[in-house]
């Protein structure tokens, strides 16, 4: 996908951990009404998530120091009662010492296996830029202890002799079926957000990611999809109107047709503007960036976007290569180093912010697959993938705006 639309005034800054968790209590009303709706959790269930995100991410860094090359990841998973639990795997016979609360697993394939095996994939398009058609993604899914390759309905075959090519093991590997092909979000008509000329009298739409600095030029970071260097942003005061100038793409990357690389962009406003390190909440309370620390597999994450607001989902797996395809089924960009959400998204919310509970910048959406028309309101259904904040800041040098 790619879209994501904030006003310039509540465009998101990055964010930074705090010392302590988290409490339901304490999550600003956005984020806690699209996260109860959109992850179907109570009450209950949403503070003991927030206590197991908590534990997840300390849990993480100790683990894999401790294991060493036996390291086979961390991720939250849900129990049969409802309740979250945080899972550590490992290759080693000996189990780790985990702290209370951390169960521990055996694994058959250690992290750095599973990602040297993701990489024989991605060397594949060392030889052929693009990705078969019909091959949507490939990614580590620490849960299955795999390689996961994404492949649409009939393309199984397709997608079985493009790992072969690779000479992986085919015990490393899981295929996916994908309902529908992820697509860049770029909107030609939609809701409300910034907005662009294209040519030819068309107007293209977008949404502001994280509030940025570079020295002294204010910005925002966003999908590099979203613009051309040299492009001029305004923003949308009503559906499809442009109103003042913000500014300008000061840096865009974005691999088209059969090439491949990172979805990437900031642009720099104009000095008439004030950028707020927050999150637009779209009528239920702006949320406050406190950094960008980045989560881990299973930790809920919420999105805002111009097209469709806000949206709550959970991490499923990072560095994924996504082979995107246009409206007609041809290639549109392979894009790598993403990571894959259950967050709905559609058209125009490219760019947006993906954010934590805690107040943590987590990046700007891509790209992805599927709608956010869910019965009674809900989630819907699909895929988005975003490009780590992170991963901007340090392209281009960026500082994150955070709020006190």
């Amino acid at each position: 996908m790619r879209k994501f639309n904030l006003s310039i005034i509540a465009a998101a800054a990055a964010l930074f951990v705090s010392g302590t968790a988290v409490a339901a209590d304490d999550l600003a009303p956005a984020l806690k009404t699209a996260m109860q709706r959109d992850l179907r959790l109570s009450g209950p269930q949403l503070i003991q998530y927030l206590k197991a995100e908590r534990l997840a991410a300390q849990q993480e860094k100790i683990l894999a120091k401790q294991l060493g090359r036996n390291f086979a990841g961390t991720w939250l998973e849900r129990k049969a009662d409802g309740s979250f639990g945080v899972v550590a795997a490992s290759t080693a016979i000996k189990s780790a010492q985990a702290a209370a609360g951390v169960e521990t697993r055996r694994a058959r394939h250690s992290l750095a296996a599973l990602n040297a095996a993701k990489a024989q994939l991605d060397g594949l398009l060392n030889r052929s830029a693009k990705a078969p058609k019909g091959v949507y993604s490939w990614s580590v899914d620490l849960p299955s202890n795999t390689v996961t390759v994404g492949v649409a309905p009939g393309a199984e075959n397709t997608g079985v002799d493009f790992v072969a090519r690779s000479g992986l093991d085919a015990s490393v590997v899981r295929f996916e079926t994908l309902k529908d092909a992820p697509q860049r979000r770029i909107a030609i008509q939609g809701g409300r957000g910034v907005l662009r000329e294209v040519g030819n009298n068309r107007i293209s739409a977008c949404s502001i990611g994280f509030s940025v600095t570079k020295g002294s030029s204010a910005g925002y970071a966003t999908a590099g999809h979203c613009g051309n260097v040299g492009d001029i942003v305004y923003n949308e005061v009503s559906l499809w109107q442009p109103g003042v100038r913000v500014g300008t793409f000061a840096a865009s990357v974005m691999p088209d047709d059969d090439a491949r690389g990172p979805d990437r962009g900031w642009v720099r406003v104009d000095n008439t503007h004030v950028l707020s390190a927050s999150v637009y909440g779209y009528g239920n309370g702006d949320v406050a960036v406190r950094g960008s620390t980045e989560a881990a597999v299973g930790t809920a994450v919420c999105r805002s976007g111009r097209t469709t607001g806000w949206h709550c989902g959970a991490i499923r797996s990072k560095n994924v290569t996504v082979s995107y395809t246009d409206d007609y089924g041809n290639p549109d960009g392979t894009v790598t180093g993403l990571t894959r959400t259950t967050a709905c998204a559609e058209g125009g919310d490219s760019g947006g912010s993906f954010i934590t509970a805690e107040g943590q910048g987590q990046g700007v959406l891509s790209g992805g697959s599927g709608d956010c028309v869910g019965a009674a309101g809900n989630n819907g259904g699909g895929n988005s993938y975003f490009t780590p904040l992170n991963s901007i800041l340090k392209a281009y040098t960026l500082t994150l705006r955070t709020s006190p």
